[in-house]
C-alpha cells in the first residue's frame, strides 16, 4: 500500500498532568528536523504471557480465567504483540514490555519475572502478581467487589471509573501510585492505589489494582449467566423483572451511581466504562514505551476519511408492508443507509427488493420470546435463518439481534451465531426507558468471550450493541439523550448504534421526528452512517493489518493486503512540539496507507 501523512485532529480523551492528555496528529512532511529526530523511534516489542498450565489448571476447576482478554483489548486498539504460552519463555523473547496476564503463583515464576525486570524490562500485570508481594514490600488487604476508580484531572470523564473487583496493595516501597480506589461508592474513603510502580534493577514493574482485562469483559457481558430476571430499577423507570429472561437482566452498573438525568428528566447510563478502562490500558502501554525511548504504533479504529460512526437498524415486528414503505420514504429522504431485521412471516417480496437496492442490509430478527410461540435454542435459530435466507434472496446474511433482547445463559447465542454464518450479534441493548445509553459499559464493537467450559475462547462473532430504541415513544426515552450519547461515543471512537421499528415510524410522528433528529445531529458531529455489515467487514479487515516494524525514518511497515479502504496507523512520539495535538494523551503521526 502506498503511504502518505496527515495532521488531522482526533480528539478522544483529555489526560492529567501524571495520566492521560489529550489527542492529535502532526504532519510528519512538515516536521522540522529536530521533530523528525523525535518521530525515529523503535518500534517497542509487547508480550503477552499467558501460562498454559495455569490456564488449565483453573478451567479444571470451573474458574474462568477472564484474564484472556487481554488479546481483543490490544488486537481491538490495533497495538502489535505476541503471545507466549510457558514461563521459561521470558528468557528468549527479547520483548521490551512484558504483561504478565495469566501466571502461576510460585516461586518459580515469580523468580523469572523479577530477574525479566531486573535485566531491563516493563513487566505489567492488571491484579495478578501475588507471588511478588513479599518482594515489594506489599501488605495486601481483602479484594474489593465493586468500587470506583478516581483518576486525577480526568476531564472528560468526571466521574469516577465502575470496577468490579480490586485488590489494593499498601507499601511504601514503590517509586510512584496514580489514582485512587474506593469501595462501593466514590464517596468513600481511599483503599488504596489504581497504579503502582517499582524499579526492579535496570527495568520496572507495574501493577494495577483492578484487573481491568477482567473488568472490561464483565461489564461487557456480565458476571454470571442469565438464569433469571434481573433487579429492576428503584425509580420505576426499568422493570426488567418481567418473566422474559433478556440480555438487560445480565447489567453490573448500579442504578444510582451510574446514571444521569437529561434537562427533560430522561435517567440514561452515561458513562462507557469499559471503554474508557480499554484506553486507560492502552494509553499506559504506549507511555511506558516511551519511557524507554521506544514507540507502539496502533492502528486507527477507523478507515481515513472516516471520522465516526453511526448505525440504525429496525425490527420489523408486526411486518405491515405500508410500515416498511413509509420507513424507506424517511430513510431515502435523510440519504441513510441502514440495517433490517426481519421476524417471521416477514412482508412481501418487493419490500425486500427495494430495501436492497436503496442501499440497506438485511439481517434476521430471531424470535425466542415465549409468549409469541418462539423458542429458545439452536434448531430454531437455524430454522428461522433459513427462512429468512429463502425469504429475503439474501445469503449470506451477516448480522442478528433478537426480538426483545432475548438472551440466557452466557454464550449459547454467539456459538449458534458463529454455527450458521452469522457474523454480527446486536442483541445487547436496553428494553426500557430508564437502562438506556452504556449499560454494558460500551459502545465498542467487540468479540465477546467465552465461559469457562469453551476455555474463555473468543466466539468469532462481532457484537454491536445498540443505545437506545424508537426514541420519543410514549413508553421509551425522548431525543433529550441523543446529544450526551453522540458526544460520549464520539469521545471513545464506538458505534452510535440506534434500533427504531418500521411500525413506530409509519404511525408515530414523534418517532419519526426523532430519527430526524438523531440523522441531524450525528452529521453536525461528523458520524457516517454505515450497516452493521459494513462495521463488520471493516472491523475484521483492519485487524488483519499487521504493523511489522519501523524504518529508519520512522515510517511504519505493514502486512495489509486483504484491507479495502485507507488504512491509518499512528505512530506515537516521545516528546510534545508545539502544534502538535494527541492520541491517548500521546503525541502522534498519522500515516495513512492507500
Amino acid at each position: 500500500m502506498q503511504k502518505k501523512f496527515r495532521g488531522e485532529v482526533k480528539i478522544f480523551l483529555n489526560r492529567s498532568t501524571q495520566f492521560l492528555m489529550a489527542f492529535s496528529a502532526v504532519c510528519y512532511n512538515d516536521c522540522t528536523y529536530q521533530q523528525k529526530k523525535v518521530l525515529a523511534l523503535k518500534m517497542a516489542s509487547v508480550v503477552v504471557l499467558i501460562d498454559s498450565e495455569s490456564k488449565k489448571k483453573r478451567h479444571k476447576y470451573g474458574l474462568n480465567v477472564f484474564e484472556l482478554y487481554i488479546e481483543e483489548i490490544l488486537a481491538h486498539a490495533g497495538i502489535p504483540f505476541r503471545t507466549i504460552t510457558e514461563i521459561s519463555g521470558l528468557d528468549t523473547c527479547d520483548a521490551d514490555i512484558v504483561i504478565a496476564s495469566v501466571t502461576a503463583e510460585d516461586e518459580e515464576t515469580a523468580g523469572r519475572l523479577w530477574s525479566y525486570a531486573d535485566s531491563g524490562g516493563v513487566l505489567i500485570s492488571y491484579g495478578g502478581l501475588q507471588a511478588l508481594a513479599e518482594r515489594l514490600g506489599v501488605h495486601k488487604r481483602t479484594p474489593a467487589e465493586t468500587g470506583y476508580a478516581l483518576l486525577p484531572e480526568y476531564e472528560l470523564a468526571p466521574v469516577p471509573l465502575r470496577y468490579l473487583r480490586a485488590e489494593a496493595w499498601h507499601t511504601e516501597q514503590c517509586a510512584a501510585a496514580y489514582g485512587s480506589l474506593h469501595r462501593i461508592s466514590p464517596d468513600a474513603v481511599e483503599d488504596g492505589a489504581l497504579l503502582q510502580q517499582w524499579q526492579a534493577g535496570s527495568g520496572a514493574i507495574h501493577r494495577w489494582a483492578v484487573d481491568i482485562p477482567t473488568t472490561v469483559a464483565q461489564l461487557q457481558l456480565g458476571t454470571k449467566p442469565v438464569l433469571a430476571d434481573g433487579i429492576p430499577a428503584p425509580d420505576g423507570t426499568a422493570a426488567i423483572n418481567e418473566n422474559i429472561l433478556k440480555a438487560d437482566d445480565g447489567i453490573e452498573l448500579d442504578w444510582q451511581l451510574d446514571r444521569k438525568h437529561t434537562d427533560t428528566g430522561m435517567p440514561y447510563f452515561a458513562y462507557p466504562y469499559a471503554d474508557y478502562w480499554r484506553q486507560l490500558l492502552v494509553a499506559h502501554l504506549i507511555r511506558c514505551a516511551l519511557d524507554r525511548g521506544l514507540t507502539l504504533p496502533f492502528v486507527g479504529q477507523w478507515p481515513e476519511g472516516t471520522e465516526q460512526v453511526a448505525l440504525i437498524s429496525f425490527d420489523s415486528d408486526f411486518n405491515i408492508d405500508e410500515t416498511a414503505e413509509t420507513t424507506l420514504d424517511v430513510l431515502q429522504k435523510l440519504n441513510v443507509p441502514s440495517t433490517w431485521c426481519m421476524i417471521e412471516p416477514g412482508y412481501s417480496p418487493a419490500i425486500y427488493t427495494r430495501v436492497l437496492e436503496e442501499g440497506h442490509e438485511l439481517a434476521l430478527h430471531y424470535n425466542a420470546l415465549e409468549k409469541e410461540d418462539g423458542v429458545w435454542g439452536a434448531d430454531a435459530f437455524k430454522r428461522q435463518l433459513e427462512w429468512v435466507r429463502a425469504a429475503t434472496g439474501v445469503n449470506p446474511i451477516v448480522s442478528n439481534k433478537n426480538h426483545y433482547t432475548r438472551y440466557e445463559g452466557w454464550g449459547e447465542l454467539f456459538k449458534w451465531c458463529e454455527d450458521n454464518g452469522i457474523a454480527v450479534d446486536q442483541t445487547r441493548g436496553p428494553t426500557k426507558r430508564g437502562n438506556v445509553g452504556f449499560l454494558f459499559g460500551t459502545c465498542q464493537p467487540y468479540f465477546p468471550i467465552s465461559w469457562f467450559d469453551e476455555q474463555n475462547r473468543l466466539y468469532d462473532v462481532l457484537e454491536i450493541g445498540f443505545v437506545t430504541q424508537d426514541m420519543n415513544h410514549p413508553a421509551l426515552s425522548d431525543t433529550s439523550i441523543v446529544e450526551p450519547l453522540l458526544e460520549q461515543i464520539a469521545k471513545v471512537g464506538g458505534v452510535a448504534h440506534f434500533l427504531f421499528h418500521q411500525i413506530h415510524i409509519h404511525e408515530k410522528e414523534p418517532v419519526r421526528r426523532a430519527i430526524g433528529e438523531l440523522v441531524e445531529k450525528a452529521r453536525e458531529r461528523g458520524y457516517s452512517f454505515w450497516t452493521s455489515q459494513q462495521v463488520n467487514d471493516w472491523q475484521r479487515e483492519r485487524r488483519e493489518v499487521r504493523i511489522t516494524g519501523l524504518n529508519n525514518s520512522g515510517e511504519v511497515r505493514l502486512e495489509c493486503s486483504s484491507v479495502k479502504q485507507p488504512v491509518i496507523v499512528w505512530v506515537p512520539a516521545s516528546e510534545k512540539q508545539a502544534d502538535m495535538s494527541y492520541l491517548y494523551g500521546i503525541p502522534c503521526v498519522q500515516q495513512v496507507f492507500i
